[in-house]
């Protein structure tokens, strides 16, 4: 465990820090997964709601740096491929 003083508030910052990027993760994860469903059940206003919304999440949780800007934008694009698809 930490000694130093300023040690000691850095592993309680990194602690706060992991908890609140599992939980941006997690909630990620959940969107991703409801619209999947969405798509597997294949009605498309329900995909189109689920869409926007899970580009939305992807996109503010590159923006804290939880995930990187890249990943965002493959899973946005491949998951926009597969609800256009859909929709065909």
């Amino acid at each position: 465990m930490a000694n130093h003083k300023s040690a000691i508030k850095r592993a309680r910052q990194s602690e706060d820090r992991r908890l609140r990027n599992r939980s941006r993760k997690t909630r990620m994860k959940n969107v991703i997964r409801k619209l999947e469903e969405a798509m597997a059940s294949k009605s498309g206003e329900s995909v189109a709601d689920n869409l926007k919304v899970a580009v939305s999440v992807i996109d503010r949780t590159a923006a804290r740096g939880v995930i990187h800007r890249n990943t965002a934008s493959r899973k946005i694009s491949r998951l926009t491929r597969k609800a256009n698809a859909l929709s065909k």
